[in-house]
């Protein structure tokens, strides 16, 4: 890149963000219950939960868009508050839903975002960067949902935040932006720039996150970097492999020594979980033998970030 997008000089001995027994509740529903969280600085934060788990609740009271009822907030060792017009100049946010103007062009937008920083970033380097030069006079409402997106970074980093909060920063685009997406924000981190984001997407958190924290009813469930908790036990591998849809997985199960858990996960997508031998794999084989089916694209490896996050918030489909 050639402009790069370095954060502003700050006093590096405070955390980007430290939060004690940070509670939000509305009316009988408490949407965030106690949570302690600190992040040092030049780091990338994925908070991951279900839908209603409080995630974009937390980042709110970050931004200093809601008042806590309980606990304290500090953002780069400010009170959002308090001191709010101390702190937003220091931070970049990307909240879900766009945040443009609907009528207003894709260039126009960015330029008066950025005529309100004292060292903004080169509209027309990031236009290019984030692939909307062509589309620089389109009216927001106009763009894509990808293009709506990545206009919505380019707004939260143009004025070189020294934190950002990303509220689902890729939902809606295809997988060349993601890719491009994921470039940016590892850039930032690299130039020391704090970043927290939202996402639903595992991969997505496994790839960038220097450390997860996943929500529950409000509360943290577990805290870690993807590898400390995809390791688990060590013993617990698995096999994947993909077959006709609708087997019956209690044949295999039955063939396997007790203690291992076989399920098809999707139409014609199975797992066994357990310790993985050669005796395990030739079980498998056998059973898919006896089926009149060809295990395809048979894989032996550890729990992922979204096995994780399914054994520690469930499977039931959250509204």
């Amino acid at each position: 890149m050639s402009e790069s997008p370095q954060r502003a000089d700050g006093d590096s001995r405070e955390p980007a963000l430290d939060l004690v027994g940070l509670t939000k509740r509305f009316g009988a529903t408490t949407a965030v219950n106690g949570i302690d969280l600190r992040m040092p600085r030049g780091q990338l934060l994925a908070l991951l939960g279900p839908n209603g788990a409080g995630k974009t609740t937390t980042i709110e009271l970050c931004e200093g868009f809601l008042r806590p009822d309980a606990g304290t907030v500090r953002v780069l060792g400010l009170d959002p508050i308090a001191s709010g017009a101390a702190l937003r100049p220091m931070i970049g946010v990307m909240p879900q839903g766009g945040g443009a103007y609907p009528g207003i062009g894709c260039a126009e937008m960015l330029r008066l975002v950025a005529s309100c920083g004292a060292n903004p970033l080169d509209v027309d380097w990031l236009l290019d960067v984030l692939g909307l030069s062509t589309c620089g006079r389109t009216p927001f409402k106009r763009l894509s949902g990808g293009q709506q997106q990545r206009l919505s970074l380019a707004c939260a980093i143009v004025n070189r935040p020294e934190l950002v909060f990303l509220d689902e920063p890729t939902s809606g685009m295809d997988p060349q932006a993601r890719r491009l997406v994921w470039e940016l924000l590892a850039a930032l981190r690299a130039d020391g720039v704090s970043v927290l984001l939202t996402t639903h997407l595992m991969e997505e958190a496994e790839t960038l996150a220097d450390h997860v924290v996943i929500i529950d009813h409000g509360e943290i469930v577990a805290s870690g970097s993807p590898t400390a908790l995809t390791n688990g036990d060590p013993e617990n591998t698995q096999v994947r492999f993909r077959a006709r849809a609708g087997l019956d997985t209690r044949l295999l199960a039955a063939a396997l020594p007790e203690g291992y858990a076989v399920r098809e996960t999707s139409p014609g997508s199975y797992r066994v979980d357990g310790s993985v031998d050669p005796q395990v794999i030739s079980a498998v084989t056998a059973w898919c033998a006896q089926q009149g089916v060809l295990a395809e694209h048979l894989q032996v490896g550890k729990r992922d970030l979204e096995d994780v996050f399914l054994e520690l918030t469930g499977r039931e489909l959250r509204t």
